[in-house]
């Protein structure tokens, strides 16, 4: 898809780290972008930096993503780019015994189910509703309607200890990429996904320096953490290139995660 001021894009989780650099990335090639987050501030921030649009949107709801995209479509178009950022995590382990007193107790399956609702459900909701948006477009170049990139993670393989609801749900992300881009491709929407691995986002940026260090050691190569802008680059790449579809690709430094 060649990108400029006659596409529109929305992404989520777009007013801080991965999503943020994708909507800055994508804004610097012309294209009119929608950022859906719950982060008011700093979403309105971002639109503003690049000339977009903010929109609060909760993706576990169907009512704030209906409004969301209302919004986006009123300011921008339809849109022909969907990149799917918003997400979050909690580490808690299946079962476990308390070293105090013997207690034994579980992962809060209330807990669970938020990570799947948020990371999963939520990923696949604002997909669909984007793709029957934009099947009401006319066909660019070769066909093509639209291009959706998801975010899963290197936990979908490798997941560490505490990560059964962030591994699953992420495991989710790519194990649906595939089935999706078939379900699309008579429409000419092509669908992929990014794992990344340790990245230096708002998240990371609160740790302490010798956690990050160590954690940028334990990358391969280069020995450090990844770049926002490295995710945003990679997702360009698989929108702007017309024969990247169903795939999922790790962008981690060839980093392989430990039980811990």
């Amino acid at each position: 898809m060649k990108l400029g001021n006659d596409i529109a894009a929305v992404v989520t989780g777009g007013a801080s780290g991965l999503g943020a650099a994708t909507a800055r990335a994508l804004a610097a090639k012309g294209v009119k972008v929608a950022i859906f987050d719950l982060q008011t501030g700093k979403g309105e921030a971002v639109a503003a930096e690049i000339g977009g649009v903010f929109c609060e949107v909760n993706v576990t709801s169907d009512e704030s993503v209906d409004a969301g995209f209302a919004k986006a479509r009123a300011a921008h178009g339809q849109e022909r780019i969907l990149v799917n950022c918003a997400g979050t995590g909690n580490a808690i382990k299946t079962a476990s015994r308390s070293k105090e007193d013997g207690s034994i107790k579980h992962f809060p399956l209330d807990a669970f189910n938020w990570i799947i609702q948020i990371n999963l459900v939520g990923t696949f909701r604002c997909i669909a509703k984007s793709a029957a948006g934009m099947l009401t477009l006319d066909p660019l170049e070769d066909g093509e309607r639209g291009a959706i990139v998801n975010t899963a993670s290197v936990a979908a393989e490798d997941g560490q200890i505490g990560q059964a609801a962030y591994s699953a749900s992420k495991g989710g992300v790519v194990g649906m990429t595939l089935p999706i881009a078939r379900d699309l491709m008579g429409e000419g929407i092509r669908v992929n996904t990014i794992l990344p691995g340790i990245f230096d986002t708002p998240l990371l940026a609160a740790a302490p320096q010798n956690v990050r260090d160590a954690l940028a050691a334990s990358v391969p190569f280069p020995k450090r953490l990844g770049k926002p802008d490295e995710y945003a680059r990679l997702a360009l790449t698989m929108i702007e290139c017309g024969y990247f579809n169903g795939e999922d690709v790790r962008l981690d430094g060839g980093i392989r995660m430990a039980p811990r």
